[in-house]
């Protein structure tokens, strides 16, 4: 194993505690929690569920970056969570969960969170549409949203590619005015427009077990293992809503004291994106009728509440919200991720550019690799689906990772441990329970969003294999 403890020398340690946190909250915030409600209303029916979808994911969430602390504490370096399974694990499963974030977590959630901000930009500049088609050649169709999308990354790359100062003023300032404007516009909601009615009869049926019917807008009552699938279904959306959390342990070489502020700013991230989230919700079902919420236009669900809350400006207050949100988030994204490709090419699986740093001490050439794959994806316009694909495989590197908390407990007992995983075992033991269940559930009753990511996993190994070869060559 290649622990390349001296990797980071020469990146600067711009990083406190606040940016840190700031990068967490700001990776997990895009554009999910003001969309994805709509869809998890249709799968498990009532206000309670909703909540209750919403309540499970965050502390799913909690509980995991609590226990990324111990192992953030003994990998203070680049690479994050690909390190911590190269050293619990081995090499190949490192490369495995690399290939996958290069190929598709990272590049299509970049992807997707920048067309999100060309639609919602949509709102202000009707010309940027991704219903304005502006060239169709049959398979490929290039709409307005597209070039928008890739711009604003290739924007984001520049400035990342520019020092990771420039990236941590960007991440800090969008934060934290995202996450002022989210709590202005859900005590708006809960205090200015609450409209008793609605929230009456919203939580009059709070936990009637119904799912609601697409095509006639009916609700039809589910219980036993509908309940269950209708939980794993609505679970996707809130989980994207919620991931990108981790992002924080790929920069940990350039974080001041990461020992302890890596774990501590997953925790305060993770905690207050689940207050939000939790609080958005309540709002949604204080200003919004249950059904409305099932049926938002688009799933747009943020902007139907907005529109009850300030009226038709209500559009435009959440179209320049997400806008906000979206860049922010996807600032965090594309300055993470090129740290783990970092440390991929100084174990020989990745381009030898991409270990290099440039006169600004930033892996610059990772930088621009994932800018330039992220574009095509966004002119496929097949991120959507790629992202879909991979949720289940995702959760299984989560689930691995911790598990290597359990592993290097009894492979390196005496290594040090400046934080030691908060209640383990049972947390993170329930953590791992949990994710497993829910991806049993997902291969069981959502195959389309499992197969396909396990096989674009796998087709990793030949990869690795060749990469093997190359440097033993």
């Amino acid at each position: 194993m290649n622990t390349n403890p001296e990797q980071e020398q020469d990146m600067k340690r711009e990083l406190g505690l606040l940016d840190a946190t700031m990068l967490v909250a700001g990776s997990m915030i895009g554009s999910g929690i003001f969309i994805v409600s709509s869809d998890i209303v249709r799968n498990v029916g009532s206000a309670g569920w909703l909540i209750f979808i919403w309540l499970l994911t965050g502390v799913i969430t909690v509980i995991a970056a609590l226990s990324y602390g111990e192992l953030s504490g003994m990998f203070p370096r680049a690479g994050g969570q690909y390190v911590y399974l190269r050293e619990a694990y081995s090499r190949l499963v490192a490369f495995l969960y690399g290939w996958a974030l290069f190929m598709v977590i990272q590049a299509g959630t970049i992807a997707a969170v920048g067309v999100a901000f060309a639609k919602f930009a949509a709102y202000i500049f009707p010309a940027l549409s991704d219903e304005n088609v502006l060239w169709d050649a049959g398979l490929v169709k290039i709409n307005a949203a597209q070039p928008v999308a890739i711009a604003t990354i290739i924007i984001l790359t520049w400035l990342n590619s520019r020092g990771v100062k420039n990236g941590k003023i960007i991440q800090t300032v969008f934060t934290l005015v995202k996450i002022l404007s989210l709590g202005g516009l859900i005590v708006a909601g809960l205090v200015a427009a609450f409209n008793a009615e609605v929230w009456r009869a919203n939580w009059s049926t709070a936990w009637e077990m119904i799912r609601w019917d697409a095509v006639d807008k009916v609700a039809i009552p589910i219980g036993g293992a509908a309940l269950f699938a209708g939980i794993v279904s609505a679970m996707v959306g809130s989980l994207f809503s919620s991931d990108a959390w981790n992002n924080v342990t790929f920069i940990a070489g350039e974080i001041r004291n990461p020992q302890r502020n890596i774990g501590l700013s997953l925790f305060l991230g993770t905690l207050i994106v689940t207050v939000i989230y939790v609080s958005a919700n309540l709002m949604y079902l204080a200003t919004v009728p249950l059904q409305e919420i099932a049926f938002a236009p688009a799933d747009r669900v943020g902007v139907v509440a907005a529109q009850a809350i300030f009226g038709q400006i209500g559009t435009l207050v959440i179209a320049v919200m997400i806008m906000i949100s979206t860049f922010g988030c996807n600032n965090g994204l594309i300055m993470a991720g090129a740290r783990v490709y970092y440390t991929m090419a100084h174990d020989g699986l990745f381009f030898r550019k991409a270990g290099e740093l440039n006169r600004f001490e930033v892996p610059a050439w990772g930088l621009w690799a994932q800018c330039v794959w992220t574009s095509v994806l966004c002119l496929t316009g097949r991120y959507g689906d790629l992202l879909n694909y991979v949720i289940f495989v995702v959760l299984i590197f989560y689930a691995l990772t911790i598990i290597g908390i359990f592993v290097l407990r009894r492979t390196r007992p005496d290594a040090a441990r400046p934080y030691r995983a908060f209640g383990y075992p049972v947390l993170p033991g329930l953590y791992v329970l949990a994710a497993l269940t829910i991806c049993v559930g997902l291969l069981i009753y959502q195959p389309t969003f499992t197969w396909p990511g396990l096989i674009i996993v796998l087709l990793g190994i030949p990869v690795f294999y060749m990469w093997n070869k190359k440097k033993s060559g």
